[in-house]
């Protein structure tokens, strides 16, 4: 067969041929014309690789050149193939291949009718700056393409109307404008394109030089440099699965270390240890879990601008500051339960004794020919002066980790952060061993020089077989980064809100490039560009960051000492601590999230339009996300916020805080308030039948590996599920969180369900499959269920549970149930055996308890109302900005029915005058002391209670 396939598919092309079928191999067809040629290479049934050029072609013999952005080059190639002249069609999909101008009709054939994705054609095939055009045709809007800020101050926007242009002459840089500072741009060639009823497709252009896309009218266009052009396009049936289709071909991300989901504190830079240990007991003071500290350059002695003398490119401890490193590193991990991460460049000061080895092996990179000496560097020479390692070498990669790296691994170091990777300084003419057959020159290499230093860090670890999983964080980056384990970060980010904003919109398309580890600098880099409240702006920058980045990192130029970054120490304390704390409760739920993305390719933090893709009002929204597929959550980026719109698509939703329902339509709920209870937090969702794996914290907890300042184990499984008559299900993963043993088997993952059927919700935990080092054999086991009324009975296993009147008597007890007030119900087992299945079933239909309150002698002006604000969450935790809104029933007599209070508690509470706009923080009036009291009932109302002014 494959003879007689080879025979067919080099007959002359411009002849229609009787349709012809060749199966289950890689397939390749080439057409020519005008000199030009095409090759149309079919991977499998949806995923189809070209290459054009000038000339006759390299025929259909080899497979068609990939470059290191390509993880997978073994596919199985279609099931089918059929050829009827120009037309080739698999079932999945089929090209159209018009043998005049060699322009190429893509189909998808399994929808009906077929569906038309585009027409791509060649652009200038014979000049230099060449591309291709695509057809909009159907596609509406488009996703992807790596990392680029827009001015403006907006979360929102996909690429349609849009140009994708490149950051520097050679394309990856940092760029600066006044709404954003010095922010990353990194070309990841990668768009999938939407259209209506799921109409979708995925291209990846496979190209090292930079790329110019501009997608404003109709066809949208790419030109790049380079002899050929080599793209790839994938059909499917829905964004989920093009994006994990685009994750088979350029690799899917390892599971991170679980630290990398906690606090990291930075700044440029910690002089010492001593600022370091100042800095750490401070958050350890105020209860602040940490779980890393990163060091810029001082940890290896600085650097001396314009120097040959610089300290830039040693990797070795400055034995002054940073004495004792592996001692210091283990009594960091042992004592204070942080990891330590440690900047690195790819500059290397022209005095060094590693520059003169790295020069005797020809490991810099050079002055413009293979015989030159290396390149001396001497623009921008902030850091000194010498030269720069070629990682295009993989013996360079080699040796730098083996001398120099992997002794800081040695010392205990966790992770590695490289900066300056676009590359950020180089010589225009420089020379390079190259990645490309032939190609030596800086524009041959420029693009991929970030991926090839971390793909070296990646081997190193391999190679020198560390269990330690390498963890990295990258200013810069190209397709195929996420597979390396690097971590990215939007580079030198200015204090400005509407850099915040454009964070978000960048990171929406980030995620849509395969990259779910992404994250910004809280707080802003350069201060220097505030021009607005910089507490406030710290505080929605953490909360943002607390949902939305891996790591959470503060970080900021600090040369002066006088610039907090910790948490601890700037902003709204109260709110950062909430918000840190509620990110390392879901730590189960992100790294169960991290382990799907390893095995399938499912994002962590995608944007609306990925799980709505047909939902016209999500399209361009980057100012909500998702995480998972479970949870929705608002971005708040601007001045003098204390509420805001949020869109809900179609299907039952639980406010995450209130656990109040909302069945949508698609429809947008008004006026969220942002500051809830006293604290400043972001608007967030839970989907109906959502599972969501917690860890418990509180003043104890030091870091997300559960390590305790008591010293105790606080290792229960915790489940917060929102109960749902459609069945559903989440699989907790857990491993050892620090080595690569997950990858070989050493996990433990554990299925949760849930369903609601009439007045029962069962809320299952299966027996848990697996196991690795230092997984718990037994354990607690504690479900919170989301539901519309009180449960009048729990059970576990068939037999009934205990119930408790409230939640001091609940936490007293090893096993039992409690009421909890605000729509939930907690239920928990004692220590079982993680081995047995544990079914717990809640009968609902109880009613909530409620109570009336009354105000008299309310009299307002203009814009002011009558609310009541007291101890319990329901009523604002004495927060005025949540206080309760009451009636002017029989004025200026004020009364409302609160509902959802918590069962057989105390609660306090008063009468206030409020204005009705922006949930302000102060009351214009409160009423008289004493503070009146009540105690709830176990259900139904609680009658009325009176107050008054």
């Amino acid at each position: 067969m494959k003879r007689i396939a080879a025979f067919i598919l080099l007959l002359p092309l411009l002849v229609v041929l009787p349709a012809q079928t060749a199966q289950a191999a890689v397939q390749r067809v080439q057409f020519t014309a005008g000199g030009n040629y095409l090759v149309v290479e079919f991977l499998d049934d949806d995923l189809v690789h070209f290459e054009m050029g000038v000339g006759s072609g390299p025929g259909t013999g080899s497979p068609v050149f990939t470059t290191t952005q390509i993880a997978k080059t073994n596919y199985p190639g279609p099931t089918s193939l059929t050829q009827a002249g120009g037309v080739l069609t698999t079932p999945g999909i089929k090209v159209d291949v018009n043998q005049t101008t060699l322009c190429a009709t893509v189909y998808d054939t399994t929808r009906t009718p077929q569906l038309l994705l585009n027409t791509t054609c060649p652009r200038n095939l014979s000049q230099a700056w060449k591309g291709l055009s695509f057809t909009k045709s159907s596609m509406q809007n488009a996703y992807g393409l790596g990392e680029q800020f827009f001015v403006g101050g907006s979360a929102d926007g996909d690429w349609v109307g849009r140009q994708r242009t490149p950051g520097g002459n050679y394309g990856n840089a940092m760029v600066y404008d006044t709404d954003n500072g010095p922010v990353g741009n990194a070309q990841i060639p990668v768009l999938f394109a939407v259209g209506a009823n799921n109409a979708n497709y995925g291209l990846f252009v496979d190209q090292v030089y930079k790329q110019q896309w501009d997608l404003t009218g109709d066809p949208w266009t790419m030109d790049t440099w380079g002899d050929q052009l080599r793209w790839y396009v994938m059909s499917g049936p829905d964004l989920p699965d093009l994006r994990k289709d685009y994750l088979e071909l350029t690799g899917r991300p390892p599971v991170p270390p679980k630290k990398a989901f906690g606090l990291w504190m930075s700044e440029y830079g910690y002089d010492n240890w001593n600022e370091i240990d100042t800095t750490l007991a401070g958050l350890r003071a105020n209860k602040f879990p940490t779980d890393g500290v990163m060091l810029d350059v001082n940890w290896f002695g600085g650097v001396t601008a314009g120097s040959d003398n610089t300290r830039m490119g040693t990797l070795e401890w400055d034995p002054v500051n940073f004495p004792n490193a592996a001692t210091k590193l283990a009594a960091y991990q042992n004592t204070n339960g942080v990891g330590v991460m440690t900047i690195e460049e790819s500059y290397v000061g022209k005095n060094l004794p590693e520059h003169s080895s790295l020069a005797s092996a020809g490991y810099l990179i050079r002055a413009g020919c293979s015989t030159c000496s290396p390149a001396y560097l001497t623009g921008n020479d902030w850091w000194g002066r010498g030269g720069m390692i070629d990682w295009t070498q993989p013996a360079a990669s080699t040796y730098w980790h083996n001398t120099q790296r992997q002794p800081l691994v040695n010392d205990g170091v966790v992770g590695h952060w490289l900066d300056l990777g676009e590359p950020e300084m180089y010589d225009a003419n420089d020379w390079t061993a190259g990645l490309l057959a032939g190609k030596h020159a800086h524009a041959d290499y420029h693009n991929l020089y970030n991926l090839e230093w971390a793909r070296g860090i990646a081997k190193g670890y391999a190679d020198n077989g560390n269990q330690q999983r390498p963890f990295m964080l990258a200013r810069s980056a190209a397709g195929g980064m996420q597979r390396t384990g690097a971590a990215m970060w939007s580079g030198d980010i200015g204090s400005k809100l509407t850099a915040l904003a454009s964070q978000q919109n960048v990171q929406m398309q980030m995620s849509m490039s395969g990259i779910d580890y992404f994250g910004s600098d809280i707080g802003g880099f350069r201060r220097e560009m505030l021009n607005s409240d910089l507490n406030e702006l710290y505080t929605q920058w953490f909360a943002n960051s607390a949902w939305f980045d891996v790591p959470i990192r503060p970080h900021t130029e600090n040369l002066c000492n006088c610039a907090e970054t910790s948490p601890d120490s700037i902003g709204d304390v109260p709110s950062n601590l909430a918000n840190l704390r509620q990110r390392y409760e879901l730590t189960p739920y992100y790294y169960s999230l991290a382990h799907k993305a390893y095995t399938t390719g499912d994002p962590l933090m995608p944007p609306l339009v990925y799980q709505y893709q047909n939902d016209p009002n999500v399209r361009e929204i980057g100012h909500e996300k998702l995480i998972g597929k479970d949870l929705l959550v608002g971005v708040v980026a601007g001045a003098n916020q204390r509420q805001r719109d949020v869109y809900l698509p179609a299907g039952t939703w639980y406010d995450y805080y209130t656990n109040s329902k909302t069945v949508s339509t698609g429809q947008t709920l008004t006026n969220v308030p942002l500051w809830r209870n006293g604290k400043f937090q972001l608007p967030a969702y839970a989907r109906a039948g959502a599972i969501i794996p917690k860890m418990t914290v509180d003043d104890q907890t030091m870091n997300v590996l559960g390590k305790r300042a008591d010293g105790t184990t606080r290792n229960e499984l915790v489940a917060r599920v929102y109960a749902d008559s459609t069945a559903s299900s989440f699989t907790l993963a857990e491993d050892d969180g620090t080595t690569v043993g997950y990858q070989a088997g050493s996990k433990r993952t554990t299925d949760l369900t849930q369903q609601l059927s009439g007045s029962t919700a069962t809320v299952g935990i299966a027996a848990s499959s697996g196991t690795y080092t230092g997984a718990p054999s037994a354990r607690s086991n504690v479900v919170e269920l989301v539901a519309d009324t009180q449960a009048s009975a729990v059970t576990l296993n068939g037999s009934a549970l205990t119930q408790y009147a409230n939640k001091a008597a609940f936490d007293a007890a090893t096993s039992g149930w409690y009421n909890a007030g605000g729509n939930l119900v907690v239920a928990k087992s004692a220590s079982l055996s993680v081995g047995s299945a544990k079914t717990f079933a809640f009968t609902l239909g109880q009613a909530v308890v409620s109570k009336t309150f009354s105000c008299a002698n309310g009299t307002t002006t203009s814009g002011q109302s009558v609310y009541v604000v007291g101890s319990a969450p329901q009523l604002g935790a004495w927060s005025v900005a949540s206080a309760v809104k009451l009636s002017p029933t029989a004025y200026p007599t004020w009364t409302g029915t609160i509902s959802n209070l918590p069962p057989s508690t105390t609660v306090e509470w008063k009468c206030i005058k409020r204005q009705e706009a922006n949930y302000p923080a102060t009351a214009d009036q409160w009423g008289p002391d004493p503070n009146i009291s009540f105690t709830t009932p176990a259900t139904g109302s609680g009658g009325t209670t009176n107050g008054g002014f």
